[in-house]
């Protein structure tokens, strides 16, 4: 079954806080896609990927019923210099076939308490 594909969403992050969600990936008939033998990868990058700031750290918190929890830490989030930034997550299926899944920016405001 295929993947529903979610083109661009965007986020505001505090820069020096963590950074949390929770995803249900979804197949084309709309239900929670089973992602055993499933892989996700997710990255933030600056627009002409120039530069790599994180990489998402992936929960697979129910394989079966398509959750993942992706997180970033607040050390990641204190490198994200510029105003706004660009992720994305990747899935490859148990065949090999690799997808974009989810992509967007990520706008960033300043945390200021240490």
């Amino acid at each position: 079954m295929a993947i529903i594909p979610k083109t661009s969403t965007d986020f505001t992050v505090v820069r020096r806080n963590d950074f949390t969600m929770r995803l249900t990936v979804k197949g084309s008939d709309g239900n929670a896609l089973n992602l055993n033998g499933y892989t996700v990868a997710g990255e933030v990058r600056n627009e002409d990927r120039s530069t790599k700031y994180a990489d998402w750290q992936i929960t697979y918190t129910n394989r079966p019923n398509g959750i993942i929890d992706v997180d970033l830490t607040d050390a990641q989030t204190t490198t994200f210099t510029p105003n706004f930034v660009f992720y994305d997550f990747k899935y490859t299926q148990p065949d090999g076939k690799e997808f974009v899944y989810l992509r967007g920016k990520l706008f960033m405001l300043e945390g200021y308490t240490e």
